[in-house]
């Protein structure tokens, strides 16, 4: 065998391997008894569009926790329109952007446990990482705008 063809076989083993362990990796993080469903990546960056295309499932069309798949979290889903009130009647921008993000020690229901962490994947969605820092912010925004007076 030729110098070649042996560094194109152990390239292709090497790459079959990592693949094999991302896979693995990833399985292990996530809990057996959740459902993983991959996000369809959207160009639109304004709030609304954001938080109908991936928060109305579980906190529903109107932010009141009661959306599609509500019935089959625990801890379901909280009353985003209540996000004011509960807090003195100030929203809480930063924290907010920061459960959104998956980021500092919020409820088990905004981190890895039941709610993606959008940030990361928001981030991931094209080539501009940037991008998902705008979403991140553009949908706290929105969900800034719905609360209840």
């Amino acid at each position: 065998m030729d110098m070649k063809k042996l560094r194109k076989s152990v390239n292709l083993i090497l790459g079959s391997l990592l693949v094999a362990f991302g896979v693995s990796a990833l399985r292990a993080e996530q809990p057996p008894t959740v459902k993983r469903v991959p996000i369809q990546p959207t160009t639109s960056v304004a709030g609304k569009d954001l938080y109908h295309e991936y928060c109305a499932v579980c906190h529903g069309p109107s932010a009141k926790g009661d959306g599609p798949a509500a019935s089959a979290l625990k801890p379901a889903p909280s009353d985003l329109t209540r996000i004011s009130a509960r807090n003195g009647g100030k929203f809480p921008e930063l924290q907010v952007q920061h459960i959104i993000n998956g980021e500092g020690d919020e409820p088990a229901a905004h981190g890895s446990k039941e709610m993606p962490m959008w940030g990361k994947l928001f981030r991931h969605m094209g080539p501009n990482e940037d991008l998902g820092t705008v979403r991140v912010y553009n949908l706290m925004k929105y969900i800034e705008g719905i609360q209840a007076k």
